[in-house]
């Protein structure tokens, strides 16, 4: 991202402060957008898995629909062969989907009517709840945002650095690399890090910023510490507000002959959940690598995988003694590069990215659930 250099000043004001800079860059996307994962409270919903056809979910919400004031789903539904094991209890746990239409049209459902409905469809085919999932999905749309962002770094006499920055953003924004639609952001300043490096290591401040070492997943934290002990990288995050046993994560690095080890741990609810990485480039071409990933209360999980890339073209493989895999390829030339990825359930996506010189990027992307995005990005 192209940095313009707005102001460089001595500041006099403070005894032992020698320079601040303050940058400034901007950013801009725009593109169109289908059927992307919905972070909201609201959205469509497309598809229902646990073998559920979509001529049931029509014979569901026909008889939904034709009895919302009296709610008498029950003996309608008894009627019908695909879902008789639907209860009228089960049918009044739904609350407010009186008015959902699964069969291809869109409407706007809560998110915890949504997953009563899974749970109904799961018991009309004596699946278990877990089994039984609703996609929630936005409509098709256009997407336009842009943004600034203004970053200060500066020095002390005594050799300590320090940053903060500050970034303002507008706009529908869309998360390409989750096919998600994270919606309107409303144009207001946000603060990010504040942060400070010196012989000590640095310490950085991000109320609720920053994220879980162990995973994005969990509750983020709000103040971390990271240094250097020898050749072990150690960093630490702490969560202000996070109730007892579930506050601290930590991440620890260490590198020697081609090897990397990776070890991160947090509080959890119920325990200590903990994840150690290995890999090794083999040469210059091909890495292998492994991981055992110890969850809170869950049983530990260990993946094995390999990557290659040669003459612009990656291959990347994983598998995990859960039955679980994924493979990833991939091919760049020039500006232009092309991914594909795959894994147990025979999900997919595929992504396009081209370099359109001065700071434009197009990109495009496509995925099994039929989520599509195709757009330019620009920096300033």
């Amino acid at each position: 991202m192209k940095k313009l250099l707005i102001a460089t000043t001595a500041l006099v004001a403070t005894a032992g402060m020698a320079s601040a800079d303050i940058t400034i860059s901007g950013h801009a996307a725009a593109g169109i957008y289908s059927s992307l994962s919905n972070k909201d409270a609201s959205a469509k919903v497309t598809a229902v898995t646990a073998g559920i056809s979509t001529t049931e979910l029509s014979t569901i919400n026909t008889a939904h629909t034709t009895t919302v004031t009296a709610r008498a789903l029950g003996a309608t539904l008894a009627t019908s062969t695909t879902v008789a094991a639907i209860t009228a209890a089960q049918i009044t746990a739904d609350k407010a989907l009186s008015d959902a239409v699964l069969a291809g049209t869109s409407q706007t459902v809560a998110k915890a009517d949504i997953a009563a409905l899974a749970a109904m469809l799961a018991a009309a085919k004596g699946a278990a709840a877990a089994d039984a999932s609703v996609g929630t999905y936005s409509e098709d749309g256009i997407y336009s945002n842009a943004g600034v962002d203004f970053t200060m770094t500066g020095a002390t006499d005594n050799g300590i650095t320090f940053s903060a920055s500050v970034n303002i953003d507008a706009g529908m924004e869309v998360d390409t690399g989750d096919f998600e639609l994270d919606g309107k952001d409303g144009g207001t300043a946000g603060l990010g890090s504040v942060s400070m490096t010196g012989a000590f290591g640095t310490l950085t401040f991000d109320d609720g910023g920053i994220e879980n070492l162990y995973s994005d997943g969990l509750t983020n934290a709000d103040v971390s510490y990271a240094t250097t002990v020898g050749a072990v990288s150690l960093t630490v995050a702490h969560d202000t507000a996070a109730a007892t046993g579930s506050a601290n994560s930590v991440s620890a690095g260490y590198s020697a002959s081609g090897m990397d080890f990776t070890l991160t741990a947090s509080e959890a609810t119920g325990g200590t959940s903990t994840k150690l990485a290995v890999s090794y480039a083999l040469n210059d071409t091909v890495t292998l690598t492994g991981k055992t990933d110890q969850a809170a209360t869950k049983e530990a999980v260990q993946t094995i995988g390999a990557s290659t890339t040669l003459n612009g073209v990656s291959v990347s493989v994983e598998s995990a003694n859960n039955s679980t895999w994924d493979v990833d390829l991939g091919y760049t030339a020039g500006g232009f590069a092309l991914t594909y990825g795959v894994d147990e359930t025979d999900g997919w996506t595929a992504t396009a990215t081209a370099a359109l010189g001065g700071g434009a990027t197009f990109a495009a992307g496509v995925n099994d659930e039929d989520s599509m995005y195709a757009g330019v990005s620009f920096a300033f």
